[in-house]
């Protein structure tokens, strides 16, 4: 495996690539143009730029996430046809840039629902935060004004103010499309960028839904391992492959998380690794990436990846906000700069310890 961190770019992430490259056992960095509109070409040049930025601060590309996916093609309205089009454009550029992965999601509205950003927990860091009593209680054109406030000034992805004014013209989108049409523009999606795929060996890993149950009414399809089975069934392609998120599938304590890594092997193409802490069945609260702090045993999480001879990008996910840092809700330096010697260490005693 490899570790990585995310980092969001100059001029949007308070985390520098000085610092990550002095993160120990960490070579390369997970990125994205975060200044590009879902639907929107990436351009050669500016893919160019971005990777000649990295490598000159002696890291690399492991993959990208996102190129966020444009809610024509989740809908399936008849202009879906030059999102796609746009969508293959990024790809092929991506690939002829020797980049190989790319992390994507196909929620509706939401790329992901917490009810807090900075819930403290009893040792004084804070951390994003989720409770179904509260999103019971609220409307969801109000979700944003009533996050927004503890997001330290940053910009949250999937949350982007210029998207979240459309809220109404959102939903009224989605309004007839339930599971099965997910489903099935899902499906039109990945036959169409396949063959790209093919051509320059991107793996597409698709984000699982987080939560993983529907919020405020709306669809939610990568939740559990029958649907990632029937995902990869419908286009069965190596290059249509996951992301194991065990953050977002641990939201459903139903899911076994090292069943389901060892049941994707081959599919598997990149791993968010991280902890929560269950209050209730649906009330959670993010936690430090140890095992003791959460919910989840990460070294069996660790220990299914090993199993299964992983060896894409793996990154330690939402970290908690500690030592007075201001960042990104789940994006500071500290606390995923530990997860990752953390996660590391998991992965260096495993080896020992079986070979």
């Amino acid at each position: 495996m490899e570790m990585t961190l995310r980092w969001f770019g100059t001029g949007f992430d308070t985390v520098t690539l000085n610092q990550i490259r002095q993160v120990p056992g960490v070579k390369g960095v997970i990125t994205t143009l975060y200044d590009t509109e879902p639907g929107e070409a990436w351009s050669r040049e500016r893919i160019h730029a971005l990777k000649e930025e990295v490598e000159a601060a002696g890291l690399h590309i492991a993959g990208i996430e996102s190129v966020n996916i444009h809610d024509a093609i989740k809908v399936g309205t008849p202009d879906r046809e030059q999102y796609i089009d746009n969508y293959i454009e990024t790809l092929k550029n991506l690939g002829e840039e020797d980049i190989h992965l790319v992390c994507y999601n196909f929620m509706p509205v939401f790329d992901w629902t917490r009810t807090e950003l900075a819930r403290k927990r009893p040792d004084g860091s804070t951390v994003l935060a989720y409770s179904q009593a509260a999103i019971d209680k609220i409307n969801p054109e109000d979700m944003f004004a009533s996050l927004s406030k503890d997001a330290n000034g940053a910009i949250l992805p999937g949350w982007e103010p210029e998207r979240m004014e459309k809220i109404k013209e959102l939903f009224e989108m989605y309004k007839d499309v339930d599971e099965e049409k997910l489903f099935a523009n899902l499906k039109y999606f990945l036959e169409r960028i396949m063959p790209v795929c093919d051509k320059y060996d991107i793996n597409m890993a698709i984000h699982p839904d987080d939560p993983a149950w529907s919020v405020f009414g709306l669809p939610r399809i990568i939740i559990n391992l029958e649907n990632i089975m029937r995902m990869m069934k419908m286009v069965d392609n190596p290059h249509n492959g996951v992301t194991f998120c065990s953050g977002s599938y641990g939201t459903n304590r139903a899911n076994d998380l090292p069943g389901m890594i060892r049941a994707l092997k081959g599919r598997l193409h990149f791993a968010h690794v991280r902890n929560l802490k269950f209050n209730s069945d649906d009330d959670f609260e993010e936690s430090a990436h140890l095992s003791s702090d959460g919910s989840f045993d990460m070294y069996e999480i660790m220990k299914a990846l090993h199993d299964i001879d992983f060896n894409g990008p793996i990154r330690p996910d939402h970290g908690r906000m500690i030592w007075d840092e201001v960042a990104m809700p789940g994006y500071g330096l500290y606390d995923r700069a530990l997860g990752a010697a953390y996660l590391n260490g998991l992965w260096e005693a495993i080896e020992k310890s079986c070979c």
